[in-house]
C-alpha cells in the first residue's frame, strides 16, 4: 500500500533506537524526510547512517540533531534546523520504574516535563503551520500502561494519562477539519531497554528471577511474544500516512492482545 506521504518531513523523538527508531524507519521506507533526534550523538549518528541505507527515495533526506527535548534549548535547536513538519513523532524515554514512595516533586516535574509538557509544546510549535498546509499528523508514543497501570510505573502512568486527556480535546478541535490529526500510540511489551529495567525493577521489588519474569510477561500475551521496533514503526507509519485522516484523537493499543477490556 502506498501510504502518500512520500515528500513529506517528518520529526521523530527518541529516534536512536528502540521504537522511535522502528518508526524512522517505516517513514523512510516511505519516502518521507527525516529528522531524527535523541540525547547521545554517537548512537544517533549511527542511526542515522542506517537509515540513509534504508532509502527508498535517493533525494530524500535524514537529519540529525543530538539534543534533550525535553528542554527549551533542544527544542529550539530542533526547529533552528528544520523550521516545518508535516509529520511529528513524540517519543521521550520513560521516566524510571520503581516506588511512588521513593519519588519525591522534582521526580514527577521530570516525568510530567517530559511524558506530557514536552509533547504538548511540540504539537503547539507545529500544528498550526499543518493547519495552514492542510495536512498534518501527530503521533505521541505513550504506553499501554494509560488504559492498564503497572504499579512500578507511576511515574508514566500519571504523566502520560495527562498528556491523554490533552490530546482527547485538542485532537477534536478546529484542527480536524483542516487535516491534522492527533493519535497516540500504545506499546505493550516489546523488545526494548525499556522492557528490560522494567524487569529489573520488579525482580528488585519481589525477588524473582528475571528470566522467570519473562517467562511469565509472555504466558500473559495472548500472541505469545514480545512485539519488535520494525512493526510497531509500521503502525506509526500508516497513522501519518493519506489513508488514516479519520482517525483522530484515539488511542491506538499494540500489545499482542494483552489488554482484556473491550474499550
Amino acid at each position: 500500500m502506498d501510504l502518500g506521504i512520500a515528500g513529506k518531513t517528518a520529526l521523530v523523538g527518541g529516534a536512536s533506537k528502540g521504537l522511535g527508531y522502528g518508526c524512522a524507519l517505516a517513514l523512510v521506507r516511505e519516502g518521507v524526510n527525516v529528522v531524527i533526534v535523541a540525547r547521545g550523538h554517537d548512537a544517533l549518528e549511527a542511526a542515522r547512517q542506517r537509515l540513509l541505507a534504508e532509502r527508498t527515495r535517493p533525494d530524500s533526506f535524514v537529519k540529525a540533531v543530538a539534543v534533550d527535548i525535553t528542554t527549551p534549548q533542544g527544542r529550539e535547536a530542533v526547529f533552528a534546523e528544520q523550521a516545518d513538519f508535516d509529520i511529528v513523532v513524540t517519543n521521550a524515554g520513560g521516566p524510571p520504574p520503581g516506588d511512588f514512595r521513593d519519588w519525591d516533586r522534582e521526580a514527577w516535574v521530570r516525568a510530567v516535563e517530559a511524558n506530557m509538557l514536552t509533547p504538548i509544546e511540540l504539537i503547539r510549535a507545529t500544528v498550526d503551520k499543518m493547519a495552514e498546509r492542510g495536512f498534518g499528523r501527530i503521533v505521541n508514543i505513550t504506553s499501554s500502561a494509560v488504559k492498564a497501570p503497572i504499579d512500578v510505573l507511576g511515574l508514566s502512568n500519571g504523566a502520560r494519562s495527562g498528556l491523554t486527556g490533552f490530546v482527547a480535546g485538542v485532537a477534536r478541535s478546529g484542527i480536524a477539519a483542516r487535516g491534522v490529526t492527533i493519535n497516540n500510540l500504545l506499546p505493550g511489551a516489546f523488545e526494548t531497554d525499556r522492557l528490560t529495567s522494567t524487569f529489573s525493577a520488579v525482580a528488585a521489588k519481589t525477588g524473582k528471577d528475571i528470566e522467570a519474569l519473562r517467562k511469565e510477561r509472555l504466558a500473559g500475551i495472548p500472541a505469545r511474544r514480545f512485539g519488535n521496533a520494525e512493526e510497531f514503526g509500521a503502525i506509526c507509519a500508516f497513522l501519518c500516512s493519506v489513508h488514516a485522516g479519520y482517525m483522530t484523537g484515539q488511542n491506538v493499543l499494540a500489545d499482542g492482545g494483552t489488554y482484556p477490556g473491550t474499550f
